[in-house]
């Protein structure tokens, strides 16, 4: 039995936090870390904007979403998790103790 694989997208775009803003204060960026954060949300944004461009139909095929040909049976039952809701699980956990 052959099943085709359901493709989902886990990221919702939305920040809770600018990137370079530490969440600690005694938090330290070097001028290198904050380049590399610059480039990489650069980029992400130019993802993003070609996907929306693919989702108008002004383009086509800038954007390719990958889904394995043949996804490992073991898998079969994993959920993706939302990261910015386990950290704010995470958060309430270490205030009630």
């Amino acid at each position: 039995m052959t099943s085709s694989p359901v493709s989902r997208v886990v990221y919702n775009g939305k920040r809770n936090s600018s990137p370079r803003s530490p969440a600690n204060s005694s938090e330290i960026f070097t001028p290198a870390h904050e380049e590399n954060v610059r480039f990489i949300y650069e980029a992400w944004q130019g993802v993003e904007r070609d996907l929306r461009s693919q989702l108008s139909g002004s383009e086509r095929g800038l954007v390719e979403e990958y889904v394995e040909k043949a996804p490992n049976p073991s898998l079969k039952t994993f959920k993706p998790i939302d990261l910015s809701d386990l950290r704010r699980r995470s958060a309430q956990d270490a205030k009630k103790s």
